[in-house]
């Protein structure tokens, strides 16, 4: 049996496009097994929510047409990304096995032009044994990041039984968060939690003293209370913003992000009717240290539902890597973490955290960046691997 030091190819089925502003445990997981040695093909999103008649959506297709007739383009040392295009309407078994036929015989042909050999899955999309078949990989590996099917637009039972089979058919599942620990262990002893971490080297930059704080920014006056990630209604509570900025008008509360990020019908006219609430659009990833040294403090302002109950945010050890106070509505993920966040139980308390924080009353910027550095992807990567192996060894002493 082969341990992870053998293991040389990766396919990464991913729900993210490569150039995606904000990148996601995707993207970075591609690029620490490519730090690693393995050579890594990205593939980007198939789209499993059905397109609406959008602006938004409309260029995205066009986009991905264009994409989707070109050859695997590599992006970095051992990094190749594929944009292979899939007929939207999963909801549809014949769709599905179309997809499937395409897909498969597709990725097994650029696997050997590429001359990628018993390549491993590893996957993040729910719906993977809908588009290739396991067997054919070395080793399956489902790293489950989000509850996908309680997102808007979703064919929620499709999503159900497919993940539930790809979940049982792989050989090693990990989750971000403990409820999805509980759900996918139901279905399979070999299912692991690691939470999401942060790029921490990217985002401590925010602390270098010679880093501008970029112009856009500064012309708000501060106190900035910030947020990074995507606007959309499922996910962030707008009335609570909205209470914040009536309550404190003085404040500018600044959104980097694309409005209707994975739900194309967002409205937030209710947010722009503030004068203090600015929504600046998204930021490039390089950016963000600069956009974040800028802010007082940092929020995360979600709705409590079936998918933020699941979700682990990724911002929370950005903000941490960057030095600066988190304010957080009663996320169950961050139940383990209370020394390092104010979490707010109603719109009264985030307030008032809010202004503890404005006021100079936050935990240590070293305290902070204490836990951000524990919480890294070369570390759980490393950390994963090490369970790879364990569990691998064991099937073979078994045998």
């Amino acid at each position: 049996m082969k341990n992870t030091t053998d293991i040389k190819d990766i396919v990464v089925l991913s729900t993210a496009d490569w150039d995606n502003p904000f990148w996601t445990n995707k993207q970075h997981v591609a690029v620490e097994l490519a730090n690693r040695g393995h050579r890594v093909l990205y593939i980007e999103s198939l789209g499993l929510r059905r397109p609406s008649v959008n602006k938004k959506d409309l260029s995205r297709i066009f986009r991905r047409v264009l994409k989707a007739i070109k050859a695997p383009r590599q992006v970095r040392d051992n990094i190749w990304v594929w944009s292979p295009i899939s007929i939207p309407f999963n909801n549809y078994a014949f769709v599905r096995k179309l997809n499937k036929l395409i897909l498969s015989s597709a990725l097994k042909f650029w696997c050997w032009r590429l001359k990628f050999k018993d390549e491993t899955l590893w996957t993040y999309n729910p719906l993977t044994t809908r588009f290739l078949e396991p067997s054919d990989f070395g080793y399956v590996v489902y790293h489950c990041v989000d509850e996908i099917k309680a997102q808007p637009g979703m064919p929620v039972d499709i999503l159900q039984d497919a993940e539930e089979e790809l979940v049982r058919r792989a050989d090693i599942t990990f989750v971000t968060s403990l409820t999805l620990l509980k759900s996918r262990q139901k279905w399979s002893d070999e299912v692991y939690y690691f939470s999401n971490v942060a790029d921490y080297n990217h985002f401590s930059t925010a602390l270098d003293e010679n880093l501008p704080v970029p112009a856009d920014l500064s012309q708000f006056p501060e106190p900035r209370i910030g947020f990074i990630g995507a606007i959309s209604g499922y996910k962030v509570n707008f009335s609570l913003l909205e209470e914040i900025a009536q309550t404190h008008p003085e404040w500018s509360i600044v959104m980097i992000g694309d409005v209707g990020e994975g739900d194309p019908n967002t409205d937030a006219t209710q947010l722009t009717r503030h004068k203090n609430i600015h929504l600046i659009g998204p930021r490039s990833y390089q950016q963000l240290p600069g956009y974040l040294k800028g802010f007082t403090a940092t929020l995360l302002p979600n709705n409590l539902n079936e998918y933020t109950a699941s979700m682990f945010p990724m911002k929370f050890f950005e903000y941490l890597a960057a030095g600066k106070a988190v304010v957080s509505v009663d996320l169950a993920s961050l139940c383990d973490f209370k020394d390092y966040v104010r979490i707010a139980h109603t719109p009264a308390d985030f307030i008032s955290a809010l202004e503890d924080i404005t006021s100079g009353n936050r935990i240590s910027v070293e305290k902070c960046q204490e836990l951000a550095q524990q919480y890294t992807y070369q570390s759980r990567t490393e950390k994963m691997f090490k369970l790879i192996d364990e569990k691998r060894n064991e099937s073979s002493n078994r045998s």
